[in-house]
């Protein structure tokens, strides 16, 4: 093959590459674009066969509608407050039990992590009926701790942080240890600020967790007013009929949390999927 065919084999290669990589890019933002465009739509319009891409003529009362049926402010507080204490728990739990894991030598440490490894693999729907139970006997239901409770303990962050530590070597603690530094010492001065990519690849992860749970929040909390963002959108779908255009336009606000927490952690978010998927 001369150079000027190999040229153009790469030339049709790399095309086919950005042809297929346009494509997947427009799949995936599609419904993202006909939600805004659900969303300044009348009921009539939503629901037309053949569906109209285009609205007639915009409708923003449809927002207005979305936040009078929901109480915004509460639903917003209520998933900022998941998120945040979910974040806290997970990196201080799974760091500690990671380390422990990975670093210590203690009588049952391969059982206790084989009942981590599986909780992973267990579905988590079937844990709602016993943790719902363990709420109720305590009278904690609509409640924000009823919320975090699920995700006090993080068998996932565990499994993550505990390969985090395994990648470090052993003479670093070995090294502590001969400075004069006791366990804990060696844990929060020495190991754990060196996982600091694992731990924000982790709180990148349960924050995106956290604000996409829906069942564990419908279950646990009826009152409105504790509900979280997902969970006070699907009280907006009817039984029989649904309002689109309304449901869509609350779909839009309640996007903002992740939206910001994107734009201002965007380099944390790419760094911590890349180093996540190298491991």
């Amino acid at each position: 093959m001369n150079e000027t065919s190999l040229r153009r084999s790469q030339a049709v290669a790399k095309g086919l590459t950005y042809l297929f990589l346009i494509a997947g890019s427009v799949l995936m933002i599609f419904p993202f674009v006909w939600m805004i465009l659900t969303s300044l739509k009348t009921l009539a319009e939503s629901m037309q066969v053949p569906p109209t891409i285009l609205p007639a003529k915009a409708v923003f009362e449809n927002f207005t509608y979305a936040v009078t049926s929901l109480p915004f402010v509460n639903l917003y507080i209520n998933t900022i407050l998941l998120i945040f204490f979910r974040v806290v728990c997970a990196i201080a739990f799974s760091s500690m039990a990671g380390y422990a894991f990975a670093k210590l030598k203690f009588r049952g440490k391969n059982l206790l992590f084989g009942l981590v490894l599986v909780q992973m693999m267990m579905p988590s729907q079937i844990f709602i009926i016993p943790q719902y139970q363990m709420l109720a006997s305590v009278s904690l239901t609509n409640s924000i701790f009823a919320l975090v409770f699920p995700g006090i303990v993080s068998a996932f962050g565990t499994f993550f942080l505990r390969q985090s530590y395994l990648g470090i070597p052993n003479e670093i603690g070995e090294a502590a240890y001969l400075d004069g530094c006791n366990q804990w010492q060696t844990f929060t001065k020495v190991m754990a600020p060196l996982t600091g990519n694992s731990v924000a690849a982790l709180t990148i992860f349960t924050a995106v967790f956290a604000y996409a749970d829906l069942m564990w929040p419908l279950v646990v909390n009826t009152d409105i007013n504790m509900m979280t963002l997902s969970s006070g959108l699907a009280t907006l779908k009817g039984q029989f009929t649904t309002n689109y255009p309304v449901l869509m336009a609350g779909s839009l606000l309640a996007m903002i949390p992740m939206l910001v927490l994107y734009l201002f952690f965007q380099k944390q978010f790419v760094e911590g999927i890349a180093m996540t998927g190298g491991k």
